[in-house]
């Protein structure tokens, strides 16, 4: 501690039994408080080894002369104490230890005594200082409550002081007004009275109106007397009284010839403003004559003075920019082009405009709308009338000068460049004028018979072709000669195939139409009705051409037909054998021509109808979709128009099917020999090799059946060789009924039955296989002998009936018996 105990004091004397009373302050007790150094203050005295120890613990902090915190009354010498302390008992200073510590006791409980009463002393104190504050409180409340409600009244009388002030200004501000009314209504009058003398006399009027400086105030005052005079006339009219005041009358004439006078001062003050470029004076006279007619006819005159609209050359060059100055017919391209730098030119002259508006009128909005209007109607339909020159469908352009397609692709050109001049246009800026539906208007007599005329343009390109095609055939024809019918196929079958590059070109057409219709048609009804009518166009076109193909193919084999006939007719008599046989050979060459032209004509049929259908997959459905109906509409007749191919192509088919086996009948007939199924029996082997004429017709199938083979496919490819296959089947069946087969007989017929099977595999149909094995299966009628005919069909039940046919041609049919054997064997058969 730095200073223990301040008021402590020990005894007077340490040896002593009478000690002298401890003096204990209560200012001891205050502040950094410690009872090791007031223990230490009174022992010191009493207890000279505790001072020792704490002088030796206390070295290098100075010399300790009594103690810290108090001292003692009196004091011995170091060497009489220690004298004391040597002579004396081990703790002699028990005795005045116990004495100290009571009369330190009892002054602790003095000390204590005196604190309490301190206390007391201060409760009281602090409860009526508390009293007192509480009551002062209050009292200072009562006073903040009433200060408040004065607030409170001083606020009301502000707010309703405030109030009269704020009607009182009210009444000021409308006695005011009324005042500069009255002031005002009294200059009226008087400059009315001025006007209300003769009419047509101005000469009279205050300096106001003549002053130049003063325009705008004259302006003003002339546009209220004029408002004054009219109403002031419609009342009376309407009041009933047919004769107003002569003097309103008069003055409103004076005033209209006087507003008409300042009006055309004021644009030839403007006209000479604009050709000094002198945009402020402009501004200003925009500004007066915006108080006539809300300043519609400066608007219109300033519009109407542009030189795009006033030059002549300026016009003249816009037709030499779009459709050239050599007086050739006109390319869309070189139009398209010619467009686009037209409407660049127009679009930069009505954004130099627009600035010039922007910094004059005061209204630019509606300028800007009158000059986009006037562009529009004057300048580009001027151009429009010189490109699209709509031509009649009664008498169309022939196709040698463009036809109607070249006005198609002006049309869209024309439209699709003007579409996007109406947005820049729009970009620049056009205020509330309808930009877009304004050039849509534009085309609307172009527009009303666009599908009539696309689809005039289609039927006249539809035309030009067959005619282009026509005229080639005719001159292939005449550069070939004649050909004969002994040589090969008929003019017919060989010229005009079906061609799917022309099929493609007219889908192209198509496709440019349907292109042009989705430009030129906005809402989706009327697109999806006029894509519809163009798609029926390609129908028919396709339809017809290919019909018409398949028909001409089908001539080749009718006349094929009709040189077999000639043959057959010709093979009655014996003298023309020689003929009959070259006769044979051209029938043949022609029918075998006739059916691979047929062939490829349906190939190429089905590409072109596969082409269509693709075409209407990828482009034309999605634009009929959004329409109900349309859609299933369009697959309908898509379905009707391709129907009548499909009966050219079925009976086409049907013919390479006589045609086959008619060719396959002469063969056997002319080459199968009665020795190839009857062979002596001259000890030699028999000949495994098939018959000359089963080589001759399986060589004949697979070289004509190779065509059918690569131009049929699906169902049709199955449906034609399951037909060709049962009469093949047929006609050898009848074919072999004309021969007797012995043995060796049999072995080589079933050497031609595998030849035929093997052939007719590659047909692919399972029910024609199993019949050629099933004729192989009777073929062993011929080979068994006669005694193990009866177990030969007992797994094929079916067959008995033609096998039995087949047995009445063995040759020892007779001889052995056979039809007794057979009769007992299979009674149901006999």
């Amino acid at each position: 501690m730095a200073e223990g105990m301040r008021g402590a004091r020990g005894p007077r004397s340490s040896s002593s039994a009478n000690s002298a009373p401890v003096i204990l302050d209560i200012e001891d007790f205050k502040g950094d408080f410690s009872f090791d150094a007031l223990f230490g203050n009174l022992v010191n005295d009493l207890l000279p080894s505790f001072l020792e120890e704490e002088a030796d613990s206390g070295d290098g902090h100075g010399n300790i002369d009594g103690l810290g915190n108090g001292h003692l009354r009196g004091g011995q010498s170091d060497a009489s104490r220690f004298s004391q302390m040597s002579s004396a008992p081990f703790f002699p200073e028990v005795d005045g230890l116990l004495s100290l510590f009571k009369d330190a006791c009892k002054e602790l409980i003095d000390l204590r005594k005196q604190v309490d009463g301190r206390l007391d002393t201060l409760k009281k104190e602090v409860s009526t200082q508390d009293g007192k504050h509480r009551k002062t409180l209050t009292e200072i409340e009562k006073g903040v409550d009433g200060l408040f409600e004065s607030f409170a009244r001083l606020d009301g009388r502000i707010s309703s002081v405030g109030q009269t002030a704020a009607k009182i200004g009210d009444h000021l501000q409308s006695a005011d007004a009324q005042r500069e009314t009255a002031s005002q209504t009294i200059e009226l009058i008087k400059y009315l009275m001025e006007f209300n003398g003769s009419p047509g006399d101005l000469m009279e009027l205050s300096a106001l109106f003549s002053d130049d400086s003063r325009v705008a105030e004259a302006a003003s005052i002339a546009q209220k007397l004029r408002s004054f005079a009219e109403e002031d006339i419609g009342r009376q009219g309407a009041a009933g009284n047919a004769t107003p005041g002569r003097g309103l009358e008069v003055a409103v004439a004076n005033l209209q010839d006087y507003c008409n006078e300042l009006e055309n001062r004021l644009l030839s003050r403007f006209d000479a403003a604009s050709q000094r470029r002198d945009l402020s004076t402009m501004s200003e006279c925009a500004k007066i004559l915006s108080q006539f007619n809300r300043g519609t006819s400066a608007m219109q005159h300033y519009v109407a003075t542009r030189p795009m609209f006033i030059d002549v050359e300026v016009m003249n060059s816009d037709i030499r920019l779009v459709l050239g100055d050599d007086g050739s017919l006109p390319s869309p391209n070189n139009v398209a082009r010619g467009l686009s730098s037209l409407y660049k030119q127009i679009t930069d002259t009505v954004r130099k405009e627009a600035a010039t508006i922007t910094a004059v009128f005061p209204a630019p909005n509606e300028v800007m709308a009158i000059l986009v209007q006037r562009v529009l109607e004057q300048r580009v339909t001027g151009i429009l009338d010189k490109i699209l020159v709509k031509p009649s469908l009664m008498s169309p352009p022939p196709v040698q000068e463009g036809g109607l397609l070249l006005y198609l692709r002006m049309f869209a050109v024309a439209y699709e460049r003007t579409q996007e001049l109406a947005k820049d246009l729009r970009a620049v800026g056009c205020g509330d004028l309808d930009v877009e539906d304004l050039t849509e208007s534009l085309f609307s007599s172009h527009k009303d018979e666009y599908p009539e005329h696309e689809q005039a343009s289609l039927k006249q390109l539809y035309q030009a072709k067959m005619e282009e095609l026509r005229a080639e055939s005719q001159q292939g024809s005449e550069s070939s000669g004649t050909i004969g019918r002994s040589k090969g196929a008929s003019i017919s079958s060989s010229q005009q195939q079906i061609a799917v590059t022309v099929v493609t070109e007219f889908v192209r057409w198509n496709e440019e139409a349907i292109s042009r219709c989705t430009l030129l048609s906005s809402q989706p009804a009327t697109l999806a009705a006029n894509v519809k009518a163009i798609f029926t166009c390609l129908l028919d076109q396709v339809s017809v051409y290919i019909t018409e193909g398949l028909e001409r193919a089908r001539d080749g084999l009718s006349e094929a037909a009709g040189l077999r006939e000639r043959f057959v007719l010709g093979t009655l008599s014996r003298r023309v054998a020689a003929a009959a046989a070259s006769a044979a050979e051209a029938a043949a060459a022609a029918g075998e021509s006739s059916f691979k032209a047929f062939m490829v004509a349906v190939q190429r049929c089905g590409s072109s109808v596969a082409i269509v259908q693709q075409y209407f997959a990828n482009s034309i459905s999605r634009l009929l979709l959004p329409v109900d109906g349309a859609h299933a509409a369009s697959c309908e007749e898509m379905s009707t128009a391709l129907s009548k191919a499909e009966v050219a192509a079925y009976k086409g088919l049907q013919q390479c099917i006589e045609t086959v086996i008619s060719e396959v009948e002469r063969l056997l007939s002319a080459e199968q020999l009665a020795t190839d199924y009857r062979s002596p029996d001259d000890g030699f082997s028999p000949d495994h090799r098939p018959t000359n004429a089963c080589i001759r017709v399986v060589a004949y199938l697979s070289r004509v059946l190779e065509s059918a083979f690569t131009a049929l496919e699906g169902l049709n490819k199955q449906a034609f060789l399951t037909e060709l296959g049962n009469r093949l089947d047929k006609l050898l069946l009848t074919h072999w009924q004309k021969f007797t087969f012995n043995p060796s007989g049999g072995l080589r017929l079933k050497r031609d039955i595998n030849e035929y099977g093997d052939f007719v595999k590659r047909f692919s149909v399972p029910s024609v296989e199993e019949k050629f094995e099933l004729l192989g299966i009777m073929a062993n009628v011929f080979i068994v002998a006669p005694e193990s005919l009866a177990t030969l069909f007992e797994g094929s039940p079916s067959i008995r009936k033609d096998a039995q046919r087949f047995i009445q041609l063995r040759e020892d049919y007779k001889s052995a018996k056979l039809a007794t054997r057979l009769s007992s064997l299979w009674p149901s058969l006999s």
